[in-house]
């Protein structure tokens, strides 16, 4: 479920009343109804540090529990905040029964795991008093072992006990795979192991506390994982850090101070050499003081310092300084015109340019203000821009009235200084006459040469407009950013085989680390890799279905490579392609990719969204192939995709209930016994001293017999009223049905969505737009709507 918030509204309180009222609602449900798990995703979500565990020696499942053990430990550094665990299989007691031994004893399945219920539980009787003592009196025991699971007795059948052992195999190992997550060493690996392919692996996630130190903490994480090397982790396990957002907000934050150090540093120069040492420390010593005070300013207005605020700071360091140039300049001036240096004559030649000066501030202002009201995501992303900046600018306006004459009196010069200066300026003015008067005086003096000039200017802004319209100059809201990773997105065909996508997964994976760049990749197939910014807005934690995976890319640091990640993004996304295009099995199979970058500003859906509303589904479906065909065809738009299914089936098991209530069967319980035989069922769990991951009792049929569904219609089910055992295909039968669509809603009516990502030199949505809108001309839907643009 996606929810919106206001502009403007505190995210985490607002996360937590919708936590609140849904769980509410949830309280009211029904006695016996499974209730969902109730969790809202937010920023605080995401994870700072991902670490990921793999050995050539070892498999997934003790490689979960270890990352389980390395997780407990590294949540004790202060600050960190939500952690988990992917990939790997859980420590399980499997009860895999037979259902020919079943029907052999005519025992049903719910008969097996209501033994093992009944004997898994332990509760309080009651107490008695006696020999001046008070004991508690407690009955049952909980199990501790698949030996004693095997050994309870179900039954008994002529005389003779039945076993759970007689009926099923009971041992103690992972579940069966319903993920997997595999590790790939690349070109520029420099780890150890530099040949390393599909090695088991699991990945641990940590996200950081609200408010708190993402580099702090990401570093503490880190050097907390050193100490346990050696210690807790073994020798023949591998950990690299495949993700380090601390690294990457600290690099960044560096980056915009040393800008920052670096415009200040310009502008001081250009003061020495402009106004002098005495004017020029004036107008200097308003920068720092500005900054401190703006930095306040978004304390006082609940802005963090970070890189887009930094940014600000950065772009109004040129400005900051125009006001004290002006003021300082002027106070000068009357000094040297009145022959004396006096306050009042200060005070006065500030008076003189207030109103100017006042005036072009809150132009500024007013220019840089609109920026802070854009709706959507651009708008809160770039709001500290347009508030700090203004922020920057009034509080220069001050300290240009109040500081600069202040400090302007305590560094007064000579008057002989002045004089000196007046000449120097003097000689210079005269240098650039000789060029400037001879230049600029036919211009303003008017004469054919005036015309001819404004004419030309004329001719010479339409031509520079004419840029963008021919393409000769391109436009895009933010440029790519350089990133040390990407994600290349995998979906297979509705209904397909985990198997069959790990290993649609591996074989791009062997193309990808073969670029020079990467360092390493990690294939998640069943599941989703640990979500970032960019995958929290596009759900692509909600990716846990088999014919779905994902490889995290990562690269060598941006100072060690001479591409950016965009563009070995684009030479993996034809790579990829191309390998699809030549592998006539993979082509005919179906699969699909998207080569993800995060963007270099808010994360969105996706570059190129279209939304499809329609009188009806078919309608609306309909619209939607044709705009992805068209989406396809469009220049510069690749990754094309649509939310919507392809057709595939799935089983369902039909009863025929008057059979069933005959036999006094209720449909209830067919529906348990199949629950139960068909995987992953938990009876409870075993009581163990110290675990961080509960080790459920699981009873299910084997995956040989479930993968031959006729093979469960010879189930026992027991009839209650007449203890008769019958054969689950006398109760119905298993018939094929067509899976339904996905339903999308937005603003209450449904929707389809067509996406795709830009590439190219025309990379921003805009031409993307413009082209798809050409294609769209007299298009006719399949109602007869003619559509002349989206």
């Amino acid at each position: 479920v996606t929810v919106r918030f206001k502009v403007g509204e505190e995210l985490s309180e607002s996360i937590v009343k919708v936590h609140d009222k849904l769980q509410s609602n949830l309280d009211k449900m029904p006695p016996g109804v499974e209730q969902p798990l109730v969790k809202p995703i937010g920023i605080d979500d995401v994870p700072v540090v991902t670490l990921t565990l793999w050995s050539e020696t070892q498999d997934d499942g003790l490689l979960r529990t270890l990352a389980l053990d390395v997780l407990q430990r590294l949540k004790e550094v202060p600050g960190t905040g939500t952690g988990f665990v992917t990939g790997g299989r859980k420590e399980q007691i499997k009860i895999e029964v037979s259902p020919e031994r079943l029907a052999g004893f005519g025992i049903s399945i719910e008969e097996v795991a209501n033994t093992i219920r009944t004997a898994n539980a332990e509760r309080h009787a009651g107490n008695i008093e006696g020999s001046n003592l008070s004991m508690n009196v407690y009955t049952g025991a909980f199990l501790y072992s698949a030996q004693q699971v095997s050994r309870l007795v179900v039954a008994i059948r002529n005389g003779m006990p039945v076993y759970v052992s007689d009926v099923a195999s009971v041992s103690e190992e992972p579940q069966d795979t319903d993920q997997m997550v595999s590790f790939y060493s690349g070109k520029a690996y420099q780890g150890e192991h530099p040949e390393t392919s599909a090695a088991p692996a699991v990945t641990i996630a940590i996200a950081k506390k609200v408010g708190s130190n993402g580099v702090t903490i990401a570093h503490n994480i880190l050097k907390r994982l050193e100490s346990l090397k050696g210690d807790l982790i073994s020798s023949d396990v591998h950990v690299e850090v495949t993700r380090n957002y601390g690294k990457s907000a600290d690099d960044k934050v560096n980056e915009l101070l040393m800008a920052l150090f670096e415009a200040a540093i310009a502008v001081s120069l250009l003061c020495l050499i402009g106004l002098g040492v005495r004017a020029a420390s004036v107008v200097i010593t308003i920068i720092p003081i500005v900054i401190l005070i703006t930095v306040w300013s978004a304390w006082v207005l609940d802005y963090t310092i970070d890189r887009v605020s930094l940014f600000a700071l950065v772009f109004s360091i040129g400005i900051l300084v125009d006001d004290a140039t002006v003021v300082v300049e002027n106070i000068f001036r009357r000094w040297l015109h009145a022959g004396k240096t006096t306050v009042e004559i200060a005070v006065d030649a500030v008076r003189e340019v207030g109103n100017p000066t006042i005036l072009a501030t809150l132009a500024i202002i007013a220019a840089m203000l609109p920026m802070g009201v854009v709706s959507g995501l651009m708008g809160p992303y770039m709001r500290p821009i347009p508030v700090l900046g203004s922020a920057a600018m009034f509080f220069s306006l001050i300290a240009a009235f109040i500081f600069a004459p202040w400090l302007a009196m305590r560094v007064r010069p000579q008057l002989r200084a002045l004089e000196k200066a007046e000449r120097r300026e003097a000689k210079l003015n005269k240098a650039i006459g000789k060029f400037y008067n001879p230049c600029m005086r036919p211009l303003c003096t008017g004469g054919k040469i005036a015309k001819v000039f404004l004419v030309t200017l004329i001719v010479l802004t339409f031509i520079a407009c004419s840029l963008f319209y021919t393409k000769d100059v391109t436009v895009k809201m933010l440029p790519f950013d350089n990133k040390p990773e990407f994600n290349v997105v995998i979906n297979m065909p509705e209904g397909s085989a985990l198997p069959t996508t790990a290993n649609v997964a591996s074989q791009l994976a062997e193309v990808l680390k073969k670029i020079p760049e990467v360092t390493a990749l990690q294939t998640y197939v069943g599941t989703a890799s640990p979500f970032n910014f960019n995958g929290m807005v596009r759900h692509y934690y909600l990716r846990q279905n088999p014919w779905e995976a994902d490889i995290q890319v990562m690269l060598l640091d941006k100072t060690e490579r001479e591409r950016a990640s965009h563009q070995i993004a684009v030479k993996a996304r034809t790579l990829l392609n191309d390998f699809i295009e030549s592998n006539a099995e993979l082509k005919s199979s179906g699969v699909r990719i998207q080569v993800v970058e995060m963007p270099p500003g808010p994360p969105v859906l996706q570059t190129v969204v279209a939304e499809v509303y329609g009188p009806n589904e078919e309608v609306r479906r309909q619209v939607a192939r044709d705009l992805t065909a068209i989406f396809e065809k469009a220049e510069g738009v690749v990754d094309v995709d649509n939310y919507m299914i392809e057709p595939h089936q799935y089983w369902r098991f039909e009863v025929d209930t008057e059979k069933a209530v005959r036999r006094g069967i209720s449909v209830d319980m067919i529906n348990r016994n199949l629950d139960m035989a068909l995987g992953n069922y938990k009876l409870g769990d075993v009581k163990r001293a110290a675990v961080l991951e509960p080790t459920f009792i699981i009873i299910q049929v084997p995956l040989i017999a479930r993968s031959e569904i006729e093979r469960l219609e010879i189930l026992p089910i027991t009839s209650p009223t007449t203890g008769e055992s019958v054969p689950l295909g006398e109760l119905g039968r298993f018939a094929k049905a067509d899976a339904e669509h996905i339903i999308y809603h937005k603003d209450l009516r449904n929707i389809e969505y067509v996406t795709g990502e830009m590439e190219g030199r025309l990379g921003a949505p805009i031409y993307g737009m413009f082209n798809i809108e050409d294609m769209l001309e007299d298009y006719t839907t399949p109602d007869g709507v003619v559509m002349s643009g989206m």
